[in-house]
């Protein structure tokens, strides 16, 4: 489709240039806009007669912003959202709240004119553009931080006050679950290993004797029961 530009498009053309786009981004964006006219010649013969006047309301616009501009561009605002401490947000950032924050500050401006091309998820400090008119653009800070405070640290650093792990550190909990574990009841394989070396050292003689002893132990132990039953049955 052929449309007429009534004010510069970016990437697109100038005031006046006839240019070919695809329907749908001239149903759904310049002709709404009123960014553009259908190239028919009843649109042509009009704009020719309406030129100079259409140019003149340009620069008018132009000038206006250039104004603006000058007071608006490298304005910095805050924005206070809750996040994790991973910096993540719990919702998002969107043009409507970068336009009101501007708006607060004393630059009335529409969220169309913020451009920006996703939501903002996380806390930090980010430049971002405002289009006052198609041919006058400046630049915004937006500092996204959970406190007052937060935003200091951001506004100074220059970047998100998020605090990562000092290398080969690991969380509290990691680190309990891989400290060393707690004493432990002697290994029985461990032990019959030591009796085993000690008996080793030990002559046959002395073994012997710890057999009989062991031995003569038991047989007293049997003794004693049968002089307990004895007595029982009398």
């Amino acid at each position: 489709m052929d449309v007429i530009l009534l004010e510069r498009v970016e990437k697109l053309g100038h005031l006046g240039q006839v240019v070919k786009v695809k329907p749908g981004y001239a149903r759904n964006y310049l002709l709404p806009q009123k960014k553009a006219l259908r190239a028919t010649k009843e649109n042509m013969a009009y704009f020719e007669s309406r030129r100079a006047q259409i140019e003149a309301d340009n620069l008018k616009r132009r000038g206006e912003a250039e104004s603006i501009g000058g007071k608006l561009d490298g304005l910095s605002v805050v924005l206070i959202r809750t996040a994790g401490d991973t910096g993540q947000l719990y919702g998002s950032v969107t043009t409507r709240d970068i336009s009101t924050e501007v708006t607060n500050a004393g630059f009335k401006i529409e969220r169309r004119q913020v451009q920006l091309d996703k939501p903002i998820k996380e806390i930090g400090v980010y430049n971002l553009k405002v289009a006052l008119h198609p041919e006058v653009s400046v630049s915004i800070k937006l500092n996204v931080a959970r406190s007052a405070e937060e935003a200091e640290i951001q506004a100074k650093t220059g970047k998100a006050n998020i605090v990562a792990p000092a290398a080969g550190e690991q969380p509290a909990e990691a680190a309990a679950a891989t400290a060393a574990p707690a004493a432990t009841e002697p290994d029985a394989k461990a032990d019959a290993k030591a009796d085993a070396r000690a008996k080793k050292g030990k002559s046959k003689k002395d073994q012997a004797a710890e057999t009989m002893a062991a031995e003569e132990a038991d047989g007293g132990g049997k003794k004693k029961a049968k002089k307990a039953k004895a007595k029982a049955k009398e």
